[in-house]
């Protein structure tokens, strides 16, 4: 039986976008810096501190945020008090049932440090409800209140426009590239709900702020003030503690698509912006391989934020191309170089706040102040992994295009 003509055009066309997706993801370029992977045999060479310092900045004396401050006083508080001076606020997980032991470790930590004086709430979401052990357990490790939210399967499954042979065969092409966790549904969902999906819940719509917590990271400082009320105070919208370079053979398209975006939106761009940040070469290589990313990005395992950042106009037409160009699936786009750049072009980069006296670690990276609070932590040690991968701190680019606040 004759194929009719439309499904062989139809066939045709698609034959051409695999192709085309083949040719962008297997060309590199030979001077690259090649990003680890697991089964990489060969040495690795060690890395520099990043260019013009000669020391980090963490090793200098520092204290807390700037004033005003707000800190406990007798009971303002106090779990239980319902006119506390609390705003509203909270600790955000997306984390697994297995993952419980991890999430108390982290919980154990930010309680310690901080969140058993401000006591603000825990909200945690996962794509399958929580077992009565994962609520039991976390519950019993805060005073402050727990909920639990099972994501909507319309906002965590794999879009309908996703053509998925395509998907299936960017997925193996990027893995041979060696490109970290390219081959898991789970993670490319994971970082298209984070990028854009999760304020949209239910249980978020009242929330303006909040901090991400994710299972299996540390807090190494005591904290002694409001931290959400201090990005109040001081007009912030957006924290950070680590700024690091990602893998540019999985952004390869962001940044050209950002610039379509752009064209078509150039009211969304702000005026004092930190554009420098995303487009200054600090890796030979990696412009040349995503269209002009330099892949420098706020590493978003920790981030504070204020979710009128993500439900302003900009991000939301932002989003809503970057999910249409499909990125998030035929490539690897992470919800951090996603969150960085839109911060970056969309947002004043005075709005924008190094937490360096909240000490952090998240695998195999560190944020550790030179501060009599925090112990645990070696002060201005950036990792405890290779060498190499001092090379990877993107501070440097930040401090010289938006300055250390």
């Amino acid at each position: 039986m004759a194929i009719p003509k439309a499904m062989r055009l139809l066939g045709g066309a698609t034959f051409l976008v695999f192709l085309f997706v083949l040719v962008t993801l297997y060309r590199s370029d030979p001077t690259a810096i090649k990003l680890p992977t697991a089964g990489i045999k060969e040495p690795v060479k060690p890395g520099p501190r990043p260019q013009g310092w000669d020391h980090d900045p963490q090793l200098d004396q520092s204290g807390e945020a700037p004033e005003p401050l707000r800190r406990v006083s007798g009971n303002n508080y106090a779990p239980d008090n319902a006119n506390s001076d609390r705003i509203n606020a909270t600790l955000l997980s997306l984390v697994r049932n297995e993952e419980l032991d991890d999430m108390l470790q982290s919980m154990h930590d930010l309680e310690r440090t901080w969140n058993h004086k401000f006591n603000y709430p825990w909200t945690f979401f996962n794509d399958v409800p929580f077992t009565d052990d994962f609520k039991q357990k976390t519950t019993a490790a805060t005073k402050a209140k727990t909920s639990y939210h099972t994501i909507p399967k319309a906002h965590w499954d794999i879009p309908s426009w996703i053509n998925k042979d395509l998907y299936a065969a960017s997925k193996k092409a990027l893995a041979d590239k060696g490109v970290q966790y390219s081959e898991m549904d789970s993670y490319h969902q994971m970082c298209r709900w984070n990028s854009g999906v999760f304020y949209q819940h239910e249980a978020l719509k009242d929330v303006q702020y909040y901090w991400r917590v994710e299972p299996k990271v540390h807090f190494f400082c005591g904290v002694d003030y409001d931290v959400f009320r201090w990005m109040q105070d001081h007009n912030k919208t957006y924290g950070f503690t680590l700024t690091l370079l990602d893998s540019p053979d999985s952004v390869r398209t962001l940044w050209p698509e950002t610039l379509k975006f752009l064209a078509d939106h150039p009211e969304h761009e702000a005026k004092n912006n930190a554009k420098g940040f995303l487009t200054e070469e600090k890796e030979k290589g990696h412009n040349q391989i995503t269209g002009g990313y330099s892949t420098c990005h706020f590493w978003s395992n920790f981030e504070i934020a204020d979710l009128n950042l993500w439900r302003s106009k900009a991000y939301t037409q932002y989003f809503e191309h970057l999910d249409k160009a499909g990125g998030f699936f035929y490539e690897r786009w992470g919800d951090a170089p996603v969150h960085s750049v839109a911060v970056a072009l969309f947002e004043d980069k005075s709005k924008v706040h190094w937490f360096r006296d909240i000490g952090y670690q998240h695998i195999p990276f560190f944020n550790c102040p030179n501060n009599g609070k925090c112990s645990g932590c070696e002060p201005g040690r950036f990792t405890d992994g290779d060498d190499w991968l001092n090379s990877q701190d993107c501070r440097n680019v930040w401090f010289k295009n938006a300055g250390m606040d």
